[in-house]
């Protein structure tokens, strides 16, 4: 039965997507671009019906309300960190299984899935597909990644990625055929598909013509010697690990079937992405995508972007501007031939603290683990204030909770404590014994020292500091003295993960629109990365190598819950699963989100077409400029 429906819900969200079936007919006048021209004449590139799959995803742009583009151009955009480079695969967005604009699960690189029950996913490939460099994309990249790197000591010393153990259990992985891959549990991994569809994919396969050059399984020895000793690295894995990075994008000899693949070696100032010829998608008039020729990434210090985006240095920018670059932004329209767009946020909070549940101070980890100090902190902070102070009352003042455009969206947990409410505020840390004050007003703890509650930021956002400007005025009516602290983003999470942060900020959960087949995993102590409970998120990441077991009975409750998500056999089951742990984090505040939906400003180019004037930028899901399939914005000239 689940089979059957899957079936027939995949066929209606492909005519939303506007994506034709595989069996649609391959358009007949197939047509390459002037880009690949020399080398087609050469003879060291075949021509685009060759290079493409027998059943390539064909786009249908006028059923998503798009043009159709005409192929050419260099895209320029800007990063802050070398390493940001890899947003070339997240905005790339060609993944097995990925979201539409809709956020329905939708078959990309894949010609289909089979779903039976959660339990088995059976993966059908397209004939005739090639990776960048032309070789196949076969169900052999898919073996050669299961049994050769992922349950391989050396390559993969924690064995397979944690999304494919089920009650501690890997599945089982069979291959049929060159175009079939099968997953198989013995209980049901719901959250399997999703995974396959982040910004940060799972890569379940990988160029195994190209890495077997660095495999012992499968290179000569001697060749093999030399390699390793010609990288200076100390053995065949560490060298297999440096090169397979089909994330970090830095290796521009590794093949990849993104839309642009990489070609600039070591570190520049700018890195060029060339259009991959082998790309498996096609406009239904016969053009292959992507329509952009070249993008160009430059890296600049994090202070400049919007002074060279305003510059019009930038034909396509998002990251590394804040809405409080919009005004600037707007004024050098006409000069620098651009358009400013606001889009909403995808962000559970735009800004939200986090105290340290895990930190290393006894006395202010029992101060801080009490709820009603968290409740008076939350009540104690003016959000309306700070919405109009920084945001001009575009952003919404919520505690931290999920977005109304996701269906477990409950304007009771968004609204619960937060409120500003001094009275209030001082009445619950009256009650939690917080009673004595020195000379200033500022309350004491048990042991006599202040209240100085110091949050440590990145130092990367403007108005992050300015809001806790505002906050350090409301919470000295309460009597506690905050104290700002700018750090480097890796030395902040760092000090957090280790439990010698006190509090900390940062945005909310990254998924603040989950749907139905989202997993409440990060709802619980099941990572690090919540600043809430690290050493919790340690204990489980490790499986109780490191950090501390959970030792709050919400916290364990959580647990308990989104392990009941993983074996629940109905959508109701899950969604009354996800109401409970929301509850929880509503009335628990593990993080006291400030406001939400505060606009993103989105820099474009007026040459750049088929950019939505109106969407979301969200990390998870989306990929930011991923979901709205950057291969189909095109050049009017």
């Amino acid at each position: 039965m689940f089979k059957t429906t899957h079936r027939l819900f995949l066929a209606s969200a492909l005519t939303i997507a506007g994506l034709l079936p595989a069996t649609a007919e391959i358009p007949a006048n197939l047509q390459d671009n002037t880009f690949w021209e020399a080398e087609i004449e050469a003879g060291t590139l075949p021509p685009v019906a060759e290079r493409i799959p027998q059943d390539p995803l064909i786009v249908d742009l006028a059923a998503k309300g798009r043009d159709f583009g005409t192929p050419g151009g260099t895209l320029r955009t800007m990063v802050t960190r070398s390493k940001d480079i890899r947003q070339m695969v997240v905005y790339g967005y060609a993944r097995l299984i990925g979201f539409d604009h809709e956020y329905n699960i939708v078959p990309d690189l894949l010609a289909s899935f089979d779903n039976d029950d959660n339990r088995k996913f059976t993966l059908h490939l397209r004939p005739g597909h090639k990776w960048s460099d032309g070789t196949p994309f076969t169900s052999e990249d898919f073996r050669y990644w299961w049994e050769d790197v992922a349950n391989n000591e050396l390559l993969s010393p924690s064995g397979p990625p944690e999304f494919l153990l089920v009650e501690g259990k890997p599945p089982t992985v069979t291959f049929p055929d060159a175009e079939t891959v099968v997953f198989e549990w013995e209980e049901p991994n719901p959250d399997f598909l999703q995974s396959l569809a982040q910004a940060r994919p799972p890569f379940i396969y990988r160029p195994s013509e190209f890495l077997k050059q660095y495999h012992e399984n499968f290179a000569d020895p001697e060749e093999l010697a030399f390699q390793v000793e010609d990288a200076r690295v100390k053995s065949w894995a560490a060298l297999h690990n440096k090169l397979d990075n089909l994330y970090k994008f830095d290796n521009h000899e590794l093949p990849t079937l993104q839309p642009w693949l990489n070609a600039s070696s070591g570190k520049k100032i700018r890195h060029n992405f060339i259009r991959n010829p082998y790309y498996h998608r096609v406009d239904s008039n016969g053009v292959q995508l992507p329509y952009i020729d070249v993008v160009e990434m430059e890296i600049v210090a994090p202070g400049l972007v919007a002074a060279k985006t305003n510059a019009g240095e930038s034909d396509l920018q998002g990251r590394g501007l804040a809405f409080r670059d919009a005004s600037i932004l707007k004024k050098g329209e006409a000069e620098g031939g651009y358009k400013t767009l606001l889009w909403k946020t995808g962000v559970a909070s735009q800004i939200a603290i986090y105290p340290n549940l895990n930190f290393n101070d006894e006395m202010w980890r029992d101060v801080l683990r009490d709820p009603r100090v968290r409740r008076a902190l939350s009540l104690g902070i003016d959000r309306k204030t700070i919405n109009q102070a920084l945001y001009f009352k575009l952003a919404q003042p919520a505690a931290m909770s999920v977005l109304p455009a996701s269906p477990f969206y409950d304007e009771a947990n968004a609204q619960a404590w937060a409120q500003y409410d001094i009275e209030m505020a001082n009445a619950l840390l009256d009650e939690a014994g917080l009673t004595g004050r020195d000379k200033n007003g500022i309350r004491l703890l048990p042991d006599g020292r202040p209240m100085e509650l110091i949050i440590e930021t990145a130092g990367e956002r403007q108005e992050v500091e300015n809001a806790l400007q505002i906050v350090t005025d409301t919470w000295r009516e309460i009597g506690i003295d905050l104290v700002m602290r700018p750090l480097d983003r890796d030395i902040l999470r760092n000090r957090v993960f280790s439990g010698n942060t006190m509090a900390s900020v940062w945005f909310g959960w990254d998924d603040g629109i989950p749907q139905t087949h989202t997993s409440p995993a990060f709802l619980a102590p099941t990572d690090q990365v919540f600043l809430a409970w690290p050493k919790w998120g340690q204990y489980y990441q490790t499986g109780g190598g490191s950090g501390e077991p959970p030792d709050m009975p919400e916290a364990e409750q959580l647990m308990k819950l989104a392990h009941d998500w993983e074996l629940a056999t109905t959508d109701e089951e899950r969604a009354a699963i996800w109401a409970q742990m929301l509850r929880i984090h509503a009335d628990q505040l593990y993080a006291i989100g400030i406001l939400n939906g505060a606009p993103q400003p989105i820099v474009v180019s007026n040459r750049l077409r088929n950019v939505p004037q109106q969407a979301m930028w969200a990390w998870e899901p989306g990929a930011h400029f991923g979901i709205h399939r950057p291969d189909e914005f095109f050049f009017v000239d």
